[in-house]
């Protein structure tokens, strides 16, 4: 049974406003308040902290948040931790995995393959690059401390970013930090936690209930002469952070057993509604296939001819189907550059063709030129380049009526963008290289896409 996170992601654009420390002993609180609940916790930070505080001694890792963005199984990277927190280990790697990320949501797309049950707790950098957003967009609740007014100021960023991608904010929830009790106000905000959450309020943010005190006790526990990190829950009793986290993990574990389906299980049901539509767009699409190479109708050697290493479309959509390299190289070669007919298949002038067809797109459409019907034959670079022009009359046969044969233009022309005897449709006819080990392969979706983009450009060119 597949299993999904129920993701919490801590950020904030500001340093210094305790978002590791409150994503390392939010996960050990949730993991003592719900035993049986797996609780899995990593960092896009460079810092290592998470790996200092749950690392056993002499644990030996294996794999670490590089191999998650990778696309290694999430699961199989979870290393048991202490306090029974499941952590994925730190990398060092990250600077250099976030200059290949391109996409906003392959976070979300990994998580929801990871099979990482229960809660995830996830601790980003002070800087919304594109990891950041990936956690942020991948996430069923986005905690952000604040624990001045400049750290208030940055929130808008975060804010802003869900309002240009068009998602939810009720996600995105404010919870002052580091607050110090000991400053307090005359008139309606006694202190600062109570300013804080007003500005929030006034702009629309959504705030938790409690808040975080700052507290010399709980910053000893990250600084100490033995350099290890000590867990709030059990080396602050008694102080009010104690009973700040407990209040924060219970309101968080009741929103999780509240939770329909995590973002991840929602995502992972469109990722396979989606492949599913593919899937049969791909087969519509082998369906509308012709038969068979048009050109020569199947008859030459399949080893002299080469496979199948062309693909034509109608630009209307009429027609579409394969062509064998070595008949279409040879009826090109012949419209394009006037060669003979009937070329050796080891001429050089076919040899050389035939590798720099692989790397051009070709066009056909019909025109009417000083009265008559006749043809440009186009030849573009992959780029949308013209290289080659050539405009023949288009006639039904070629020679004399005493020896006389059906013009090869006419016939493919007819074939593919004929309406009625002797008349095209409106459209022009498209030649693109296709894999010969696996032809239908352009046929896929991406592929499809990036073939309809190439039309559309040799359209307007056209």
């Amino acid at each position: 049974m597949q299993r999904y996170p129920y993701v919490i992601t801590i950020s904030s654009e500001k340093g210094g406003v305790g978002k590791t420390t409150l994503a390392t002993n939010l996960a050990i609180y949730l993991k003592a308040l719900a035993e049986d609940l797996p609780v899995t916790i990593f960092s896009l930070d460079n810092h290592f902290t998470i790996d200092k505080m749950f690392a056993i001694k002499g644990q030996n890792p294996s794999g670490d948040i590089a191999d998650l963005l990778r696309g290694a199984p999430g699961a199989d990277l979870v290393h048991t931790g202490q306090y029974g927190v499941g952590y994925i280990p730190s990398s060092l790697a990250l600077d250099e995995i976030r200059e290949s990320v391109k996409g906003s949501m392959i976070m979300t797309r990994l998580l929801s393959l990871s099979g990482i049950a229960g809660i995830l707790i996830i601790d980003t950098r002070p800087e919304l690059n594109i990891l950041t957003q990936n956690a942020l967009y991948a996430s069923d609740r986005v905690i952000i401390p604040v624990k001045d007014m400049p750290s208030l100021e940055n929130c808008r960023n975060i804010f802003d970013l869900f309002d240009k991608r068009g998602l939810d904010k009720k996600s995105l929830t404010i919870i002052p930090c580091l607050v110090d009790a000991r400053i307090k106000y005359h008139g309606p905000f006694k202190d600062h936690k109570s300013l804080l959450r007003a500005f929030a309020i006034n702009r629309g943010y959504r705030c938790l209930d409690g808040y975080i005190s700052k507290s010399p006790k709980v910053e000893s526990l990250n600084t100490n002469p033995e350099g290890k990190i000590y867990p709030i829950l059990t080396h602050a009793r008694g102080t009010d952070v104690y009973s700040q986290y407990a209040r924060l993990a219970k309101n968080i574990l009741e929103e999780y057993r509240l939770a329909e389906d995590p973002r991840a299980k929602l995502y992972h049901q469109w990722l396979l509604a989606e492949e599913e539509r593919k899937k049969e767009s791909f087969e519509v699409r082998l369906s509308r296939l012709k038969k068979g190479c048009i050109l020569c109708d199947g008859q030459g050697s399949r080893e002299v001819a080469g496979g199948f290493s062309f693909y034509y479309e109608a630009s209307d959509g009429g027609a579409c189907g394969f062509l064998e390299d070595r008949c279409c190289s040879g009826f090109l070669l012949e419209y394009l550059y006037d060669a003979r007919k009937q070329l050796e298949d080891d001429d050089p002038l076919l040899l050389m063709f035939r590798e720099a067809a692989r790397e051009s797109v070709f066009a056909m459409r019909p025109v009417t030129a000083n009265g008559e019907t006749a043809v440009e034959v186009h030849r573009f670079t992959m780029d949308g380049n013209l290289v080659m022009k050539k405009t023949h009359t288009l006639k039904e046969f070629d020679g004399n009526s005493f020896a006389r044969s059906r013009n090869g233009m006419y016939s493919f022309l007819s074939e593919t963008l004929g309406e009625t005897p002797g008349r095209m449709r409106d459209a022009f006819l498209l030649i693109h290289p296709a894999n010969p080990q696996k032809p239908e392969s352009i046929l896929f979706e991406e592929n499809y896409k990036r073939l309809l983009r190439t039309m559309q450009q040799v359209s307007q060119l056209l």
